[in-house]
């Protein structure tokens, strides 16, 4: 389930609370696609999902101003867990940093991470970076999608 926004003295919009909220993707949908806009981005999220489900990645964490009160985010921010993943599987545009990851952003509309990847602007692994926030570096929460028990991924339901 995902919580109720929250405010932080210094920051500009409210955030979710301190924690990793595990949420599946018509979650996701209820939460933050509220518009044309943010339902293109969610559009992206879902077919990103898919493709990490495929290679055997079992969560991905969703970051940035997508979970948060802005109104109108620039994109969203999300980690994958490489557990499990097999590399012959995988997408090769998760794996492709190159010009501000501008090929995963045409894909998908956001960015990807390996969760266990150091941020070298801070020196903490992606799942970890996430959970602070940028305006005031307090901390704030992220929310888990579990790919292997997402409906929305089986095929039980359609986004």
């Amino acid at each position: 389930m995902i919580p109720t926004l929250v405010l932080l003295p210094g920051s500009p919009w409210p955030v979710l609370p301190p924690g990793i909220h595990a949420a599946g993707l018509a979650d996701v949908s209820a939460a933050f696609a509220t518009n044309a806009w943010r339902r293109s981005l969610y559009d992206g999220l879902v077919d990103a999902c898919g493709r990490l489900h495929r290679a055997g990645c079992p969560t991905v964490y969703l970051d940035g101003s997508y979970v948060s009160g802005k109104p109108k985010p620039g994109d969203y921010d999300a980690c994958w867990d490489p557990s499990g993943v097999d590399p012959a599987k995988l997408d090769p545009v998760f794996l492709n940093f190159q010009n501000g990851r501008a090929a995963q952003k045409a894909a998908f509309k956001g960015e990807f991470f390996p969760s266990s990847m150091m941020c070298a602007d801070v020196g903490k692994a992606f799942v970890e970076f996430f959970q602070r926030d940028r305006f005031t570096g307090i901390q704030k929460g992220i929310i888990a999608i579990p790919l292997t028990a997402d409906p929305l991924l089986s095929g039980k339901v359609q986004p």
